[in-house]
């Protein structure tokens, strides 16, 4: 049953940080930023959100700093939408299993390439 609520929790949450990140933050160091998952523990006292950046490197750590900047506003904002008697830490990570699987696929196709010679 705990299960179930952390998993709704968490999936309020990737709303609600979506559109507060798109339509709130002013940050200029925040690029084009898509919340891929979130991962609530069993307490609901940690959020890792995973993200993902379109750009280079440097890209996505400036964006990832101008997001920790604006942690606290994105937090408060947070407990205001969502209704729980605490609001979660907000810990961001960058999520690569978008380009991971990018460069599984162009490998494989290199392969396949290489098969039909």
């Amino acid at each position: 049953m705990a299960k179930n609520r952390t998993g709704r929790v968490g999936e309020q949450i990737k709303k609600e940080l979506s559109v507060l990140i798109q339509k709130e933050l002013k940050d200029p160091r925040i690029g084009f930023v898509t919340v891929t998952g979130v991962d609530v523990t069993s307490d609901l006292s940690q959020a890792k959100i995973y993200l993902s950046v379109f750009g280079d490197e440097e890209k996505k750590n400036e964006s990832l700093k101008g997001l920790e900047k604006a942690n606290g506003f994105l937090r408060t904002e947070l407990g205001k939408r969502i209704r729980l008697r605490h609001t979660p830490e907000l810990i961001f990570k960058i999520d690569e299993s978008i380009a991971y699987g990018s460069r599984i696929e162009q490998l494989l196709g290199e392969i396949t390439h290489e098969h039909d010679k």
